[in-house]
């Protein structure tokens, strides 16, 4: 078989070498045949780029795809002003409840429920007779002791006027001077026993200890009465000006200072706060609730405020600087303590502790464990673990109608952009359109320009232009 091609072959290099437009045709074959070849290892060598460059963009988006993605924000400064508001129960300026001092019936009452009083007005009167028997009882017993004892000085007299005449002995003289002084005691002891239940006599008449309003009335006429028992009988209360009692936390305490206004608001009046001022504060904190007690001074000249009412006293606080503040849904609390989420620039989340200040309501103040400019995962799910990948977006706060505003915070959510994730998407297009410059298939003779600084590129080329290209060289 190799004789015979080699024969053939020594016939046509024969017949060329006669015959030179043969030779000629056959040299054009001869390179049309290798740029044919040429192109068909150029498309294979593309093929396998693009391929291998299609792999990693998968592979790269499935891996993206898979990744948590998770809302971030960052410490951002808060008011240096401040407003505290603190729930607390209206009181009178004086208060007292009015309780029995001493046993009987009720025999009348002279001011009811509601019922203005003046200071030592009486209320009501409590009809005692055990008292006025004992006390009867032991006014005759001290005119018995009267009696003795002037007996006592009688006889002392006559009994110093015998010794003198050495009529009796030093003995009973002693006697009878013993027997006057124990009389005197007697007298003394009496007299006490009559002002005590004279006073407790004078307990009979319920009296108003102070300008106010009868706020309770709890008996009537024929009621028991018990001294030393829980049982009030009046409750009376100043309405001309209030007070109230909050207890301010321990990192405020601070700001509170005496003679600086508050805002006292009710629920029956919405909207129109009453002005006060704080009058007192305790001056300490309180070891167990860790808060320290002020009171607030409130004038109610016309009796729009009740006494026992639910008020909210809303307090004015100045910083001298801006505390830098999160958003309280950052926070996870647990029994290490209180902690965040923070997603470096790798992506990579670490669980850092934190140190809170004050509280704001919707945020909080950061003392420490959080930088300026790290990124802290808003609402972290429990399966967000320390070490885990994700992918960010830029956290939106609502507005006011709870909706996220969609103004300037959407632009700089925007500009934000995607953080590592979106970092990694544009490298992947541009490998996919360097694909397409090298002579995908599926992308080539398209003339759309690459997206570049240095303007439009050339089309590239087709496999036919290719070819021709070749058959001219």
């Amino acid at each position: 078989m190799n004789d015979t091609t080699t024969s053939v072959n020594l016939a046509l290099n024969d017949d060329t070498g006669n015959n030179p437009a043969a030779a000629r045709t056959v040299r054009n074959a001869r390179r049309v045949a290798v740029a044919l070849l040429l192109l068909l290892g150029i498309g294979g060598v593309a093929r396998a780029i693009s391929n291998q460059a299609d792999s990693k963009l998968l592979a790269q988006k499935t891996a993206e795809q898979a990744r948590r993605t998770v809302q971030v924000t960052e410490l951002k400064p808060g008011e240096a002003i401040s407003k505290l508001t603190l729930a607390g129960t209206l009181r009178g300026r004086e208060e007292a409840v009015i309780h029995a001092r001493t046993n009987g019936y009720l025999k009348a009452w002279y001011k009811d429920l509601g019922e203005h009083v003046k200071q030592g007005e009486l209320l009501a009167e409590i009809d005692t007779p055990e008292i006025d028997q004992e006390l009867g009882q032991v006014r005759a017993t001290r005119d018995q002791i009267r009696a003795r004892q002037a007996l006592a000085e009688s006889s002392l007299a006559r009994w110093q006027g015998l010794r003198e005449r050495d009529a009796v002995s030093q003995q009973e003289l002693d006697e009878r001077s013993t027997a006057l002084r124990q009389a005197q005691a007697d007298l003394a002891a009496a007299n006490a026993n009559v002002q005590r239940l004279e006073r407790l006599g004078s307990f009979k008449q319920l009296r108003a200890p102070f300008d106010g309003i009868v706020v309770r009335r709890n008996v009537d006429v024929g009621t028991l009465i018990a001294a030393g028992t829980s049982r009030e009988l009046f409750a009376l209360a100043q309405t001309g000006q209030l007070r109230i009692q909050v207890a301010v936390p321990q990192a405020l305490a601070q700001g509170i200072t005496v003679g600086q206004d508050a805002a006292v608001v009710v629920p029956e009046w919405p909207g129109k706060p009453f002005r006060g001022t704080v009058t007192r504060t305790a001056g300490a904190i309180d070891a167990a609730t860790r808060s320290m007690q002020i009171e607030v001074a409130l004038p109610n000249p016309d009796g729009k405020l009740l006494p026992g009412a639910f008020a909210e006293v809303r307090l004015t606080l100045a910083s001298p600087k801006k505390p830098l503040v999160l958003p309280i849904n950052t926070l996870t609390f647990d029994a290490d303590g209180v902690s965040v989420a923070v997603v470096g620039k790798d992506g990579v989340v670490a669980v850092r502790p934190i140190k809170i200040g004050r509280d704001f309501g919707k945020n909080a103040e950061i003392l420490d464990g959080v930088k300026r400019g790290e990124q802290v995962v808003v609402n972290p799910p429990d399966a967000l673990l320390a070490g885990d990948t994700v992918s960010t977006i830029a956290w939106v706060a609502p507005g006011k109608d709870g909706k996220p505003d969609t103004g300037k915070g959407s632009e700089k959510a925007g500009k934000a952009g995607a953080g590592p994730a979106a970092g990694k998407a544009d490298p992947a297009a541009g490998k996919a359109d360097a694909a397409g410059k090298q002579g995908k298939p599926e992308t080539a003779g398209k003339t759309e320009p690459a997206a570049g600084k240095g303007g439009d590129a050339a089309p590239a080329e087709s496999p036919a232009m290719a070819a021709k290209s070749g058959g001219k060289a």
